[in-house]
């Protein structure tokens, strides 16, 4: 009976991972160009602030950007304290363990831009591209206040197992926020799965016998 118990916890403890919806609203990642770099990794922005570990890290040209009293910079973006900003093109999301499916995310570009958004099947837009979105100039539409006040949500749906997003398509002029993926559980998830299910097994032949 013990065996079954903890057979079942490992269970339930492993099933949510397999879809793992996480979204990554840079409010606690708060700063004026503050990078995010390992702040969504279970690590630290450069501010020195910790953050969630969703085993999502950023390159040092995405960073984390704030109204402030030289502000405001943006007005009525989904999550109000803090969005993301891409200084140049080596601006990339990176997933080590992939994510699958759908990427969501909401942003405010100045103009249009092509292919402002990219994924890649390896690290820091490596491999192989395996989608692509182009954003249409929305800052400012049906809105009044700074240059970056509307904020549109758009997705890109692709195939394949992904490990990096490119926001530098058109470095300083969007701004992102609410970054929404379905994450690839951890190697040891799998593991964690595997011996549940061995105990289970082991349960089964034990009430058998």
């Amino acid at each position: 009976m013990q065996i079954r118990s903890a057979a079942a916890l490992a269970l339930l403890a492993a099933a949510p991972a397999f879809a793992q919806t996480v979204t990554l609203d840079f409010e606690g990642a708060a700063g004026y160009v503050n990078a995010v770099g390992e702040f969504y990794n279970g690590g630290t922005d450069s501010l020195g602030q910790s953050g969630p570990n969703y085993g999502v890290s950023f390159t040092s040209a995405a960073v984390a950007l704030s109204n402030d009293a030289l502000g405001p910079y943006y007005a009525d973006a989904p999550s109000p304290s803090t969005v993301l900003f891409a200084f140049d093109a080596s601006a990339f999301m990176n997933v080590a363990s992939g994510f699958v499916d759908r990427l969501t995310f909401s942003y405010s570009a100045l103009s249009n831009g092509l292919d402002a958004v990219n994924i890649y099947s390896g690290l820091s837009g490596t491999g192989t591209l395996l989608g692509s979105a182009s954003l249409f100039g929305n800052a400012g539409i049906g809105c009044t206040g700074p240059a970056f006040c509307n904020f549109d949500l758009t997705s890109v749906k692709f195939a394949g197992i992904a490990r990096s997003i490119g926001f530098g398509g058109n470095a300083g002029e969007v701004l992102f926020d609410n970054v929404t993926i379905t994450a690839v559980p951890e190697p040891s998830t799998y593991l964690i799965l595997a011996l549940g299910m061995v105990a289970v097994g082991f349960a089964k032949r034990r009430r058998l016998a």
